[in-house]
């Protein structure tokens, strides 16, 4: 049996199209709420209204059925998934199926997500919090994405087969990309995302090829599946709340916007190992958002096998800085410019 890949970088990208369905379900607000009584083209939207589109978009984009294909394309690299998404009372449910790289498919009821290997015959079981905490955060009363991104209509366009809104992000200082967003006109739902560096180019391009809005609610597709098959290996893992300050860790000084989503323990490696003879290594896993995008920060036990030198990856908006912390190693990601990271980095030390 193949090793699964479960390193930091990979838990980030395995929860990507997750990641990006709850933060449609925010920023489509925006594009929602728009029409000619409350915006015209160019004009930036005024920062008192901005929670008021983000209420509506909560109780309407994220409870809509959907079906659609999902395509990616950053760095020269396509990739795509097809998608559903049902709901029912207060019950979300998902199923993802990547058509790209190792078989496998995204099962998501509510917080409790199974990703599974049928080749490989596994199923990996945990509780997903931060899938659903991210329009939390927004509507807690401290959202400021105003005070970060200036919010601008551009008008009408056609995206996926139907007619959207067309919204600019553009960030008001260096710690965050820019971006651009078209949102079905009728239900809200994001149809397309791009983002922008700070020369306005773009970085990354998240899309429906095609989506089906509206379409009968079918819990069972999602349902039926997580009841894991005879034979297969199951893992449970086991995430642990906790908070830095318990870790021995403390961040010095946010960076500006951002703010505290989750932190927990969560095992690495050796979880996913068909073979594996010992406990394996635990990180702890800090997440952060300015209410548009994410900052994981992952901190695990230095090891010279796996750990070879520090480095900055870039694969279009997603950012990877590594570094050695003495006797730890620490790896923060997100969809922001590389001097965000060094900032958390910078901030991130060790308790004495």
């Amino acid at each position: 049996m193949r090793r699964l890949k479960f390193q930091p970088v990979e838990v980030m990208r395995l929860f990507s199209v997750l990641r990006w369905l709850a933060a449609s379900a925010v920023c489509g607000a925006l594009a929602l709420a728009l029409c000619p009584a409350h915006a015209e083209p160019g004009v930036s939207i005024e920062p008192r209204e901005v929670r008021t589109w983000l209420l509506r978009i909560h109780n309407a984009a994220s409870q809509r059925n959907f079906q659609g294909t999902f395509v990616v394309s950053a760095a020269g690299v396509v990739s795509s998934a097809r998608i559903s998404h049902f709901f029912e009372g207060t019950d979300q449910f998902e199923w993802i199926e990547p058509l790209d790289g190792q078989a496998r498919h995204v099962l998501r009821h509510n917080s409790e997500v199974h990703t599974v290997w049928p080749l490989d015959r596994v199923a990996l079981v945990e509780q997903r919090d931060v899938v659903t905490s991210f329009p939390s955060l927004l509507l807690g009363g401290e959202d400021r994405i105003a005070e970060f991104y200036d919010v601008k209509v551009q008008g009408h366009e056609r995206a996926a087969g139907h007619d959207a809104n067309v919204l600019l992000l553009r960030p008001r200082d260096e710690f965050r990309y820019g971006y651009r967003l078209w949102s079905d006109r009728q239900t809200g739902l994001l149809l397309r995302a791009e983002v922008l560096n700070e020369r306005g180019e773009v970085l990354e391009v998240s899309a429906f090829s095609d989506v089906l809005i509206g379409v009968r609610s079918r819990p069972e597709v999602v349902l039926q599946p997580m009841r894991t098959p005879e034979g297969y290996r199951v893992i449970k893992l086991q995430l642990q709340p906790t908070q830095l300050d318990n870790e021995g860790w403390e961040l010095r000084k946010l960076v500006a916007g951002f703010k505290p989503l989750s932190c927990f323990r969560r095992p690495l490696g050796a979880a996913l190992s068909a073979d594996a003879k010992h406990p394996p290594t635990t990180a702890v896993h800090a997440v952060y958002s300015d209410g548009i995008t994410y900052v994981s920060v992952f901190i695990e036990p230095y090891d010279e096998q796996r750990h070879l030198r520090p480095m900055l990856a870039s694969a279009g908006a997603t950012q990877t800085l590594m570094s050695r912390r003495g006797d730890f190693w620490l790896t923060v990601v997100g969809d922001v410019p590389a001097a965000t990271l060094r900032a958390f980095t910078l901030a991130l030390e060790r308790k004495k």
